[in-house]
Order: C-alpha cells, then structure tokens, then sequence
C-alpha cells in the first residue's frame, strides 16, 4: 500500500497545490456544480454539498449541508481521526502467548495456556509477505525458542478486550458471508475469513481448481463447481449456511479466464484464530494435549509471557481502513478508542469517545447519529458541513500527515484508483469513498489548479441508480480541481 520512488513523489507534488492553470471562480464553479445537480436524471435524489477552502475558511458551495445523510464509509473518516487522535501514528496493539503453568526440564507446559488478542487489526496477509498466518508463525517460533515442546492444559483463545455484539447495529444480513460484514473479536485472524481461489480445470466440464488461506481444519468447502466452455461467463454461487462454517460452492467459471478471489466471513474469529494457531503449532512440534476453548473474562493472575507479536504502527493501519475501506478494521478501531479513552472496549464506548472528540476538536455533530464505526450501518446519519469541519480540524492536527496520507488518491490508488483517471482530480485529489444500495458519498481534499486547497463533502441518498451517482460524484470532484 505505500507509495514510493518517482510516482508518490509526483502525487505528493499534486497533492501540496501547486499548478499551472487558474482554478475556477467561486461562483462559476457553483454555477457547474448546479448544472450537474440539476439534470433531470439526478434531481429527485437528496443531494448534500459543502465545499471550504482551508487557506481562507470561506465557504465554496453549500447544498442541504447541515442535513442529516447516510455517509456509508465516509463515516471511517470520523472513526479513523478519533483514533489516530487517540493513539498517534506510531501506536501498536501486541498479540500475546502467556501462562501460568510451569515449564518442566522436557519442554512441557504443565497448564493451560492463552493465545491473547488485544484488538490488533493486523493479523492478516494485508500487512505481511509472509502470508495469513505470519503473526501466528512469529508466535509459534518465540514458543519453541523457549523451549517449549509440549502443552499439557488446554489453548485458550482471549477475547476479552472487547465486549458486547460482534456485529454492527442494522447491518444488512447480506452483508455478514462477506468479509465487509465480518463478526468483531479482538482476536481475529485474517479478518475473520477464509480466502477462497478458484480457477478452471483442464478441459471444459472438469471440477474448477479451488484454493483455500489459511489451510485449516476449521471449515469446510463443499464444490459442485465446473469449468464451462472459454468465452462463457463466471457464474458461481457461494453459500455458508447459517450458524456453521461449510461453505457450499456452486455454478461454473470459464476455461481460460481470470482467477476468482473471494473473502468470506467465518463464525466466531476467536475460535477460528485459536484453531489456526493450534495446527501451527502441531506442525512446529508443539503438541497442545488439552481442548480448544475461547474465553471473554479476566485473564488469571500471576500469568507470564511466552512470545509476543507487535502490530504494524496505526499509520499503516488506517491505510488500509480508508483506501480500501475495511469495514471490520473500522470496527476493532472504533472499540479500541472506547478501550482507551472510556476504560470499555465496547461499542457505545467508542461513539462516546468519538463525541468528545468531536466536541474538542470544535466540530458540529450534535445532530449526527452515529450507530458503528465503518458506516455499514444504515442507521448512520451525518451532516456534509460536520464532515468539512472534522476534514477542517484535521488539517491542522499534529497527526494531519498520517491522516491525509491514509485517503485514496484519484487515479493513483484505493477505492478510488479506477476513478477520475484522465480528469483534473487525477493525483490531486484525496478521499474516503462511501457506497450502500441508496447511499454515495465522497469526502477529502482536493488541490485546485490555482493553488487553494479545498475540504469537501459530497453526499447523495436515495439515488437508484449507484453508478449514475457515483459519476455525478466524480464530475462535481473533478469540477473541484479545476477545468
């Protein structure tokens, strides 16, 4: 995800403002902006627009600004600033191997011992060339360097941290096979899903080549799958039955056709990553003698530590949690801040924590309602002139680099390196995208051709049409920057 050598230096340089052409004047820029808002097509939806420049503070252009919208992931960008106000950019969250058994002469580990998870949102292959299981690895080996061979008791996978549902209020029950609506545990490996790979076979009517990350024993993956004739469409059906964790495959997927990847949700993380780690350790020579267990109470006095594994700093978190708006890294964030700030890794204790941030900060949420952290939620609502003043605030926060860092860039990278190629808002142009049935939004900054810098939030409800909004959005965004 970081960008190096000639193309980010050239994105930075776009980014800071400057510019060989003049940048519209304010009142022509509204004047297109209407124009665009306007259409037929796109009137009857609720459109909500407030654009300021940062050098002055002047409002731009305003629309239903200090209205209510459902921000879908724009709302990561509130979540994500709490955080970083929170912890600072260098922050880590440590994943443990600890026991109070003692350690005889011939490796063994005459207790139970507990795998123990502190909310780090990073125990996947996002954050590591080493695979889904690096972390898990790097435990395993401090384990052995410690000369254990062998544990007696049971493996106990600790929760604790965070308490409460694991998943969001109002999340839509389509959304929980996927990875965007993934259970919430402090410990979740691999976002709390299994990565599945298909491929063709050989020769048209042959079963489809299917790979699985993590290989683990945890679930299963049920294929009737075949491979249908080159030139035909992918037409699979993925299925996990409620409760369980089968997962049944189905349909077919054309000879000589790309790859399909597809991230899906695992019941109960805890469990799953307690599982993963057991089969880790069995094949580095550490046999665990005792049942699996997970448990969400106090962990025993007197405990000491076996091996630890230290996360990435939350600089590289939110990276992934704004340009690829990821859904339950915003959650860990949000119950993390509650954890911090309340002493409660719950969620009311994370929106708590992120009212009184607001509230410091000097921004206008008395209205909002906030139901989780990732904007999953439909229940969320945010006004656009709230959205600016945070976008506001952050500029001049000490954390502001890490922050506007974390955006998608147009053209460049994220959520947004499809949108806007070709246009002024290419390279200059860094926001947090947004997307539910009947909600597009679009939040950031953006660095005219004249030299102004602009904060901006861009916000349509009840448009039925989501690719005719989300080009209205690009439109207005590359209107932003300059003819």
């Amino acid at each position: 995800m970081k960008r190096g050598g000639l193309a980010g230096a050239l994105v930075v340089l776009a980014l800071s403002g400057g510019g060989l052409s003049a940048a519209p004047a304010p009142d022509a820029l509204a004047a297109a902006i209407d124009r665009i808002l306007d259409r037929p097509a796109l009137a009857p939806a609720f459109w909500g627009i407030e654009v300021r420049s940062l050098k002055t503070g002047k409002l731009v252009y305003a629309r239903n600004a200090e209205k209510n919208f459902q921000p879908a992931s724009t709302l990561k960008l509130v979540t994500t600033a709490a955080a970083l106000d929170a912890f600072g950019p260098e922050a880590r969250i440590r994943t443990s191997v600890e026991t109070g058994g003692r350690q005889d002469g011939a490796g063994r580990i005459l207790g139970d011992v507990y795998l123990v998870g502190r909310g780090d949102p990073a125990l996947s292959g996002r954050y590591s060339h080493g695979g889904p299981t690096a972390a898990f690895e790097e435990l395993a080996e401090g384990l052995r360097a410690a000369g254990v061979r062998r544990i007696e008791g049971r493996l106990v996978g600790h929760e604790g941290a965070f308490k409460g549902e694991r998943r969001g209020e109002d999340w839509g029950w389509e959304d929980l096979v996927w990875w965007y609506g993934s259970e919430v545990s402090a410990l979740s490996l691999n976002d709390g899903c299994a990565q599945l790979t298909v491929a063709p076979g050989e020769r048209a009517g042959d079963p489809v080549v299917l790979e699985r990350s993590p290989l683990s024993a945890y679930y299963r993956v049920i294929s009737t799958a075949t491979t249908s004739p080159a030139g035909t469409k992918s037409d699979l059906t993925l299925v996990r039955d409620p409760g369980t964790n089968t997962i049944r495959m189905s349909g077919t997927h054309p000879l000589a056709g790309p790859n399909w990847e597809g991230w899906v949700a695992l019941e109960d993380p805890a469990r799953y990553a307690t599982t993963v780690f057991a089969e880790i350790l069995e094949a580095k020579g550490i046999h665990v003698m005792g049942a699996l267990d997970t448990s969400s109470g106090p962990l025993p006095e007197g405990l000491r530590v076996l091996a630890t594994h230290d996360g990435p700093p939350l600089a590289e978190v939110l990276k992934i949690v704004n340009k690829e708006s990821h859904n339950l890294q915003a959650e860990i964030l949000l119950r993390l801040l509650g954890l911090r700030v309340k002493g409660e890794g719950t969620v009311a204790a994370g929106l708590e924590a992120v009212k009184d941030f607001l509230e410091r900060m000097g921004v206008r949420a008395d209205a909002w309602k906030l139901r989780d952290g990732s904007g999953l939620s439909r229940s969320d609502v945010l006004s656009p002139h709230g959205l600016v003043g945070l976008l506001a605030a952050m500029d001049r926060h000490p954390h502001a680099l890490a922050f506007r860092e974390s955006l998608a860039v147009a053209g460049v990278d994220g959520t947004l390196k499809s949108r806007m190629r070709g246009t002024p808002a290419q390279g200059r142009l860094a926001a947090k995208t947004g997307t539910l049935h009947l909600a597009q939004a679009l939040a950031g900054y953006a660095s005219t051709r004249g030299g102004d810098r602009l904060a901006f939030a861009l916000l349509v409800n009840h448009h039925p049409e989501p690719k005719e909004a989300m080009a209205a959005l690009d439109e207005i965004a590359a209107r932003l920057v300059g003819p």
